[in-house]
C-alpha cells in the first residue's frame, strides 16, 4: 500500500506562516495533493496543542485523524521544529532540530519540561538557549519511541551541516548521543545524491518534507512507503532503511532551493562553489561576504566524487509542483485564474496532484488538458529540466521548455540539463 507523508509542516502559531495552517484547511489540502500523513508541527505551542487535541482524535496506532468528519483519509502525526541556540567551541550555533511523538501525553510532558527553559509560547517554532544533544537527553528520557532528526541540515543558518553556524559533523553536535540519530531531512536545497557524497552520512536514512509554511505548499517533499500505516511501522521503515518498505522520497531538483549556490542577494551576485574561490568568498560587487550555499559545503565536506551511489540507498524522485509546471506551460503566474483552473481540472479528473505528477501517463493527461502543460508533466517527471540555482534566500528558476532557457547563463545551462 502506497503511503506519501510529509512530516515537516508549521501551523498559524509559526512566525510568517499563513493564518489558513489550521487543522481544517491542512486536512483539505492534503487530500488534495495525496498525502496519506501529515505532520501536525508545532506541537510545542501550548494552543496550537489545544486545539490539537480538541478536534483529533485516535486512529491508527500513534496516528491520529479529524474528528466529526465520515469521508476522512488524511492521518496526522505529532511533531514539532525546535531551534536550538547556544555556543559551543568558540561558536554560536543554530540548529533546527524535528521531533515526532507517538502520543499526546508525550507531547506535554515534552513541553512542560522545554517550558522551563524556554517560552513556547512566542513561535511554534520555539527558540531555546539549549546545546542540542541536551535536547535528545530530555525528549528521549521522556519517551524512547519519541524520535530527533536534525531538520535541512544542510541550510546555511540553521542546519547541523550549514556553512554559517553548523558543525562537520553529527558526532560534534550530538556527541555520546549522537548513536539515537538515524535520520536526516535533506532540505529544499539538497537531495539525496548529494548527501551520499558523505560517508560519515551512511547510517542515516535521509527523509523529506515540506517545510510548509501555507496549505498550498505541503508536499512539496515528501517520503513514500509500501507499510501498513501507524506510527511505528513509519518509523522503523525509517529506521532500518528497509528499501522494501521505504520506497523513495520526492525531492525539489535542489538548485530550485534558495540556498543551493553561494551568493549575495543585495547585490544579485549567484556563484557557484568554483566562482566563490575565485572571488575569495566575498561579493566581488561590494566585498562584503558571499553567503556559502548547500553545494559549496557539500564539495566541503565530501569525501566521495559526484555520482557515488550506495548500495544501501533509499532513491529519490525529483518533482516540480504541478501548479509551477503548469505556470511554466501557459507562461502565466502561479496565482494566475487561469492555472488555478487548470490545476483542479487535473486533480479532480485523476483523484490529487502527486497520481498526476507520478502515474498518469502522456495521453491520458493529454485528454483532459494542453498537449504542452502534459508535455511539461512528462518532461519533469523525466528530469529534461532547465535550472537557474537559488542563493542566499532567492528561490532558483526552472523550466522545461527550450526557448525559454534565456534566463540561465550558458555555463549554467550547461550543467543543469538533467
Amino acid at each position: 500500500m502506497r503511503i506519501i507523508t510529509d512530516f515537516h509542516i508549521h501551523s498559524k502559531y509559526s512566525r510568517a506562516v499563513s493564518k489558513e495552517m489550521d487543522l481544517n484547511n491542512l486536512n483539505k489540502w492534503a487530500q488534495i495533493k495525496g498525502i496519506d500523513v501529515l505532520g501536525t508541527g508545532d506541537f510545542t505551542h501550548p494552543q496550537w496543542l489545544k486545539e490539537l487535541k480538541e478536534n483529533l482524535e485516535p486512529a491508527e496506532e500513534g496516528l491520529f485523524k479529524l474528528k466529526n468528519i465520515n469521508k476522512n483519509f488524511t492521518r496526522f502525526i505529532l511533531t514539532t521544529e525546535v531551534s536550538c541556540i547556544y555556543s559551543k567551541k568558540g561558536r554560536v550555533r543554530k540548529i533546527h532540530i524535528l521531533i515526532f511523538v507517538p502520543d499526546f501525553r508525550t507531547a506535554e510532558r515534552i513541553n512542560k519540561r522545554l517550558d522551563l527553559i524556554g517560552n513556547l509560547s512566542a513561535d511554534g517554532r520555539p527558540i531555546l538557549g539549549l546545546d542540542a544533544k541536551e535536547l535528545v537527553k530530555i525528549v528521549l528520557n521522556i519517551s524512547p519511541q519519541a524520535v530527533i532528526i536534525p531538520a535541512h541540515l544542510w541550510t546555511p543558518w540553521f542546519g547541523i551541516l550549514g556553512s554559517k553556524s553548523g558543525f562537520d559533523s553529527f558526532e560534534e553536535c550530538f556527541e555520546e548521543w549522537n548513536e539515537y540519530i538515524f535520520a536526516a531531512e535533506t532540505g529544499l536545497s539538497s537531495n539525496p545524491a548529494m548527501n551520499w557524497r558523505l560517508s560519515k552520512l551512511d547510517d542515516i536514512t535521509l527523509i523529506s518534507n515540506s517545510d510548509a509554511h501555507s496549505p498550498q505548499k505541503i508536499g512539496r517533499e515528501a517520503n513514500v512507503f509500501n507499510i501498513e500505516i501507524s506510527y511505528s511501522s513509519i518509523i522503523n521503515a525509517i529506521r532500518f532503511k528497509n528499501k522494501e518498505k521505504f520506497l523513495y522520497t520526492i525531492e525539489f531538483f535542489p538548485e530550485e532551493g534558495k540556498y543551493h549556490y553561494d551568493g549575495h542577494r543585495g547585490c544579485g551576485v549567484s556563484c557557484s562553489s568554483e566562482e566563490t574561490r575565485k572571488y575569495g568568498g566575498v561579493c566581488p560587487v561590494c566585498g562584503k561576504s558571499l553567503t556559502i550555499g548547500v553545494m559549496s559545503r557539500v564539495e566541503e565536506l565530501a569525501d566521495r566524487k559526484k555520482g557515488f551511489l550506495p548500495s544501501y540507498a533509499i532513491p529519490f524522485k525529483s518533482l516540480v509542483p504541478l501548479k509551477e509546471i503548469i505556470a511554466d506551460a501557459l507562461d502565466l503566474g502561479t496565482q494566475s485564474k487561469k492555472v488555478e483552473g487548470e490545476y483542479f481540472n487535473l486533480v479532480n479528473h485523476f483523484e490529487n496532484e502527486f497520481r498526476v505528477l507520478l502515474d498518469v501517463g502522456f495521453d491520458d493527461l493529454k485528454k483532459i488538458t494542453s498537449s504542452r502543460i502534459a508535455e511539461a508533466i512528462i518532461k519533469v517527471r523525466e528530469g529534461k529540466v532547465y535550472l537557474k540555482p537559488g542563493y542566499d534566500g532567492v528561490f532558483g528558476r526552472i523550466t522545461v521548455f527550450p526557448e525559454k532557457i534565456k534566463f540561465v547563463s550558458s555555463k549554467s545551462r550547461q550543467n543543469s540539463l538533467f
